[in-house]
């Protein structure tokens, strides 16, 4: 291994950010995106304008304001209405989001006792601890860190000896989603399970001492760092607790990596688009890059979104092929965008002006089976390309899969597919095969939201899927079915769907029957070319800078919504559903923030919804990133029905400078997993003078998934 001179400091540049993320998070993780334009430079019809744009009074639905009325600034709306309850179908979540029990009966946690979604306990306060933390009652333990050996023959973790083949075999840097399957232990059934997490992306600064390696090192070791792992896990004494097997003792671990081979599905498979010079076929790519969200299936498989992944491509020649130069700009791709990681200088397939088709390669959903450590991942591209958060899949009562997806951009859009075939309910042999296949033919659709006026204090609406393509055709003027799935967002520009705030997480809750989106947040939201309408209303919001600062009127939507849709008479399949904010976040004393009519005064603080998931109990689970309001980020609980819906209570805050990812309610309500990314992130941060050093095992920082359950 050679040595370099000193590493080049992070290029920090004094700009104010958006939320609260530092600038290393914004470099590191998705490249800048929120300094750039927006990609989406479509000039469609937003939603119908209904937002009020002068100051005025406006009575404000029950629980939405403190006191009995307030000032609704422009841009800042009063909240929607309570929306009733929806059909619940018999497709309820395991471990994950597979099959389970059915829909839940309880209503929230207004129905004491009983497991994490119903247990009565303090929320935790904001603050800005370097701790994981839970309210009292709770405990948690680190199940798995960056480093830690996934597959047999992983050396000891040293940050001053890594190497690509050391990264390959030890857990990734910044976990992200976090799925659990069931694994059947012979004779004793419901004592192991394998835990599948996406390891997102890296920041140098922190996972590299000064002075150890060189440029090209670091470059390849970084890039053997994403990707995805399966580790096996045991019940602890506790029960909730979970700790891992050692690899020697479990033949299903396994590390998805940068040289991993993954099979291209659906149309796209070997067309010339993909095609490249390491791979003139068009069937297999290396690797998966910016895993962000993902979701378990019915059939036992793992879906994740490869989200950011236009910041790893650069030009040697300092221009991009003329021939993609529209296509690469609605993805985010430009010459320089991923100079500053160069990988192309480690491996020429980054290089557009080398490879113009690799990026191509990217920006799927890929899917991988932890119960067959034999099995050849897939990325579907039937399923669109775009920033995917993920992917989560529900079925239908008619036995069709629909999978839900939103692209984690500003001003981008929320989709679905719905399969052409329909599921098997067995766990044959046979039957897993041909569920495996039902999403590589069906159809892909995008969404439209139209607002139905703000004259009755309710955001909340009507919507339709507009129909882009089947896996036989498109239906996308001017665009053949392969271009409509690789160009996707210039695909569904052309049919005018709604431009959202960053839409993230969207996720099918199997005990209601609705689908609920998290959309973070939105700094250009009132700008020219992102005029606010009901779905997004705001064009400014309320903001603390500081725990305790008072409330300042802040441009853009900086706190963002939980979005509930509900089918059309519960068909997931349906091209029509309705629509209604469920949650616009922010501090409860801000005029605008709304909880689904819950009491404004007796909520937590929540601010830029990135994952959700649900629980028996009746709950949804929001995981934050990018908390405006002045605490560490964080997961909240919120009952969906009953006297206690939009009740917020904070269940976790994560240490500095981290994200809260995951989470995932599982093991019949007993267990929260949380991955905490990116702890001690910061612009001064670096490894040798950390802003965290969670979870304390070491000097330095080290991302870790982690796992809270009731105490004894």
């Amino acid at each position: 291994m050679t040595t370099a001179p000193e590493r080049r400091s992070l290029p920090l540049f004094p700009v104010t950010r958006h939320g609260s993320r530092s600038y290393a998070t914004c470099f590191y993780r998705c490249g800048n995106a929120c300094d750039h334009p927006e990609p989406n430079r479509s000039e469609h019809p937003h939603v119908r304008d209904v937002v009020n744009t002068a100051l005025q009074r406006r009575s404000l639905v029950k629980g939405a304001a403190v006191g009995g009325g307030a000032l609704v600034l422009a841009g800042l709306i009063a909240g929607p209405a309570v929306a009733g309850p929806g059909r619940g179908h018999g497709n309820g979540p395991g471990p994950g989001h597979g099959p389970g029990r059915g829909p839940g009966h309880g209503n929230g946690h207004g129905s004491r006792g009983g497991g994490l979604g119903r247990v009565d306990v303090e929320p935790v306060a904001p603050n800005v601890r370097d701790a994981f933390t839970v309210p009292k009652g709770l405990e948690s333990e680190v199940v798995m860190r960056w480093g830690d050996p996934v597959v047999p023959g992983a050396t000891q973790f040293d940050p001053h000896r890594q190497s690509v083949a050391s990264a390959r075999a030890q857990f990734g840097y910044n976990c992200d989603y976090v799925g659990l399957i069931p694994l059947d232990s012979g004779d004793r059934p419901g004592t192991r399970a394998l835990l599948v997490v996406n390891h997102e992306y890296t920041n140098e600064e922190l996972m590299f001492p000064a002075d150890t390696y060189s440029e090209d090192d670091i470059r390849r070791i970084a890039m053997a760092s994403h990707g995805m792992s399966v580790v096996t896990l045991e019940r602890g004494r506790t029960p909730g607790s979970w700790r891992p097997v050692s690899p020697r003792r479990t033949r299903h671990n396994r590390r998805f990596h940068d040289a991993t081979e993954f099979a291209f599905t659906g149309p796209v498979a070997g067309h010339d688009l993909v095609r490249t010079s390491a791979d003139r076929r068009g069937r297999t790519v290396l690797g998966t890059f910016n895993n962000c969200a993902g979701g378990s299936t019915p059939w036992g498989t793992v879906l994740s979104g490869e989200e950011n992944f236009n910041q790893y491509f650069s030009s040697s020649t300092g221009t991009v092929p003329a021939q993609y130069a529209t296509e690469y700009a609605r993805y985010g791709i430009s010459a320089t965008g991923g100079a500053a990681r160069n990988w192309a200088a480690s491996d020429p397939r980054f290089d557009l002006a080398t490879e113009p088709h690799e990026a191509h390669r990217f920006g799927w959903v890929v899917e991988i089976d932890p119960l067959d450590p034999h099995s050849t991942p897939v990325k579907h591209t039937m399923l669109g390309r775009f920033k995917h958060e993920g992917a989560n899949v529900i079925v239908n009562d008619d036995r069709r899969v629909v999978a839900y997806m939103g692209d984690d951009e500003r001003g981008d859009y929320l989709y679905k597919f719905v399969s052409q075939e329909r599921y098997l309910p067995s766990d044959s042999p046979w039957a897993r095969r041909h569920n495996k296949l039902l999403l590589t033919e069906g159809t892909l659709y995008v969404a439209r939201l139209t607002g139905d006026g703000t004259e009755d204090g309710v955001h909340d609406g009507t919507g339709e899927w507009i129909r882009l393509a089947t896996h036989r055709r498109s239906y996308v003027p001017g665009m053949s079915l392969e271009e409509v799935l690789v160009f996707t967002r210039l695909a569904a520009d052309k049919v005018a769907p709604t431009r959202m705030d960053r839409p993230e997480d969207v996720e099918p809750n199997p005990w209601n029957g609705k689908v609920y989106a998290a959309l973070t947040n939105n700094s250009n939201r009132g700008q020219a070319g992102m005029e606010p309408d009901e779905a997004n209303p705001l064009a400014s919001s309320m903001v603390r800078s500081q725990l305790g600062a008072p409330l300042t009127a802040a441009s853009g939507n900086r706190n963002g919504y939980v979005l509930e849709m509900t089918p059309h008479r519960g068909d997931h399949a349906s091209d029509r559903f309705t629509w209604d904010l469920f949650l616009v976040c922010g501090d409860p004393e801000a005029p605008e923030t709304y909880f689904a009519g819950y009491d404004k005064s007796k909520v937590s603080p929540i601010s830029c919804p990135d994952n959700v998931a649900f629980d028996e109990a009746g709950n949804i689970w929001i995981s934050t990133d990018g908390n405006v309001l002045g605490s560490n980020d964080g997961v909240f609980r919120v009952p969906l029905s009953g006297r206690d819906r939009g009740r917020v209570e904070q269940m976790v805050t994560v240490p500095r400078g981290a994200e809260a990812c995951g989470p995932l309610v599982a093991d019949d309500d007993r267990s929260l997993f949380v991955a905490v990314q990116h702890p001690g992130e910061s612009d001064d941060s670096t490894f040798a003078s950390p802003y965290s050093t969670w979870p304390h095992t070491d000097d330095f920082p080290r991302p870790s998934v982690v796992v809270s359950y009731l105490a004894d």
